[in-house]
């Protein structure tokens, strides 16, 4: 298990303003960073490539489809753009040496349309992610897909809706996410959704249900981390959670009270309780 830590608790776009928040976050116990990476030339990934080798940490990266773009789109114009989207994320993952690009990449989030997903956008799906593990393929980053609870998509909310996408795309560089925030909402029972997860879940988010400090609330993450080991899992742990401190991620993900002391205590005591908590599992 590598332990890594969201810079979304604070940023939406890392900049080298941040080269010293990443040196403290090496020294609380981590191994390594994820990147918001909502542009895909947004930041310096390759100050931050430098910073992070000489450091010893890994990296991944998260991001969102902008306005415009859409996997599952039925405008074809909406899909190649954001195609083209995910591929440039992927290209800047190289230049960060991020091994993984993840996020919910198929639509934008808080798109709703008063239904439930249907066969075409599903295939919609499936050839967009086709695409993009073609364009990925050899170059160290895999994809991982993430299902949202119901309130932010209706178009993949659980690990079973997941599987059956993954297993349909059928490559070894294409997987998904397991997110304890999103599994609290949705799934029926945790160690059965890893389970139908399977093979396909190649990164997970460590999130609470307040999406504050993990192991300060209720989810239960020792059943969701035996269940993890138990079907071979091995990669990040990346704790994901977000705070009041900026106004625009606090508005996305409807944070409207504080919810921890600060972003430090957050870092330093869900990281501590998430290692520890897995060696123990």
């Amino acid at each position: 298990m590598k332990l890594g830590m969201n810079l979304l608790l604070w940023t939406g776009a890392a900049s080298d303003e941040h080269l010293p928040l990443i040196r403290d976050i090496k020294t609380w116990g981590y191994d390594g960073v994820e990147f918001p990476m909502f542009a895909a030339d947004g930041s310096p990934w390759g100050i931050f490539a430098k910073e992070l080798d000489a450091l010893g940490l890994g990296r991944t990266a998260v991001t969102v489809m902008p306005p415009g773009t859409n996997l599952i789109s039925d405008d074809a114009a909406e899909r190649a753009a954001g195609l083209e989207h995910l591929k440039r994320c992927v290209d800047s993952c190289v230049v960060l040496g991020a091994t993984a690009l993840c996020g919910p990449i198929y639509s934008p989030v808080g798109r709703l349309v008063g239904r439930g997903p249907n066969d075409a956008e599903r295939a919609r799906c499936i050839e967009g992610l086709k695409a993009l593990g073609a364009h990925a393929k050899g170059s160290g980053v895999a994809i991982s897909y993430e299902p949202l609870n119901r309130f932010e998509t209706y178009f993949v909310n659980c690990q079973a809706d997941a599987a059956a996408i993954s297993a349909a795309i059928g490559m070894d560089n294409v997987g998904h996410m397991y997110d304890t925030f999103h599994a609290n909402i949705e799934e029926k029972g945790l160690a059965e959704a890893v389970a139908t997860g399977g093979k396909w879940i190649n990164h997970v988010h460590v999130s609470s249900n307040d999406r504050s400090t993990p192991g300060e609330d209720h989810i239960d993450y020792a059943t969701t981390f035996a269940a993890l080991k138990k079907i071979g899992y091995d990669g990040w742990l990346t704790i994901e959670a977000f705070g009041m401190w900026i106004p625009d991620l606090a508005g996305a993900t409807c944070i409207w009270r504080k919810m921890a002391p600060s972003e430090e205590h957050i870092a330093r005591q869900g990281g501590k309780f998430t290692r520890a908590l897995w060696e123990k599992s």
